[in-house]
């Protein structure tokens, strides 16, 4: 499957996600450590905020692997964020390696990025499709599970009311992965999904942890409340009363300050510095 990384805290530049740590998203597209295939190399994306400039999300994606995309590189030396999610792309099976197939996929002030599956997802696509609202419907681009899946999130969340953003995010999601758990209970499928998945609006964020029973587990590793500086491949990870937050696939550094997030958790971020861990119940 896929790896990613989420970053939200004082302004970075993209080099020091993408480039510059010894376990940076670069070497985990072809060196994962924590999956049984090493290599990613399908395709990447990137998508970071700029508040001075509106609420949109940029984004920039490619089917070339990360590793061998010398814009990638020139761009993530100069370019700053409070908030990046940057994702390198193993496609699923029968999936073909295009553009419009690469994550982040973004939708208004949301950007989403997925690592897992949908199984025997082109059993259910039609019905998963027939779903949706005109405007969610023609919005999609791409052929994959996953940007099915934020298609569906888009219609929740429409449909979603709450006093807190961050809540209202969160209950879409939740809700989002009902719905799919009934499309494959009802198309008799067993393999059922792995949803390891991050949204953000730049402000706030949710992430999840979750598989159906059975279902292999991905990784995900949270980092918090420290400063984020990056010398020499290293990064340098410091008490700080500047909130950071790091949500990642694996591990950019070697220290012991990852947690390593359960299974059936969801991560929520409000306002990018109040991290909350609530188990998923279904």
């Amino acid at each position: 499957m896929c790896r990613f990384v989420l970053y939200m805290g004082p302004s970075i530049k993209m080099d020091s996600l993408i480039t510059k740590p010894t376990h940076s998203i670069i070497v985990q597209s072809y060196h994962a450590t924590e999956r049984d295939e090493p290599l990613n190399g399908d395709g990447f994306g990137v998508a970071w905020y700029r508040p001075e400039t509106g609420s949109l999300p940029a984004l920039f994606r490619s089917v070339s692997p990360a590793w061998n995309n010398q814009n990638l590189i020139n761009l993530s030396r100069v370019l700053e964020s409070h908030c990046i999610l940057a994702h390198v792309r193993a496609a699923s099976p029968g999936l073909p390696v295009t553009q419009f197939n690469c994550h982040p996929f973004t939708w208004k002030q949301f950007s989403f990025m997925h690592n897992g599956f949908i199984g025997d997802f082109q059993k259910i696509k039609r019905r998963a499709r027939n779903l949706l609202s005109e405007s969610s419907y023609n919005w999609i681009q791409g052929s994959t599970d996953s940007e099915t899946f934020f298609a569906l999130f888009i219609d929740h969340y429409q449909q979603t009311t709450s006093d807190s953003e961050t809540d209202r995010i969160a209950k879409a999601l939740l809700a989002t992965i009902s719905t799919c758990k009934k499309l494959l209970t009802d198309a008799g499928i067993k393999e059922n999904c792995a949803l390891n998945l991050v949204i953000s609006d730049g402000i706030n964020a949710v992430a999840t942890r979750f598989s159906s029973p059975g279902t292999v587990r991905h990784t995900l590793y949270l980092h918090t409340n420290a400063s984020y500086r990056c010398d020499a491949g290293d990064i340098h990870l410091s008490p700080s009363d500047k909130q950071t937050v790091l949500i990642a696939s694996e591990p950019l550094t070697t220290d012991d300050s990852w947690h390593a997030v359960d299974a059936d958790y969801m991560i929520t971020v409000k306002n990018a510095n109040t991290v909350e861990l609530i188990p998923i119940q279904f």
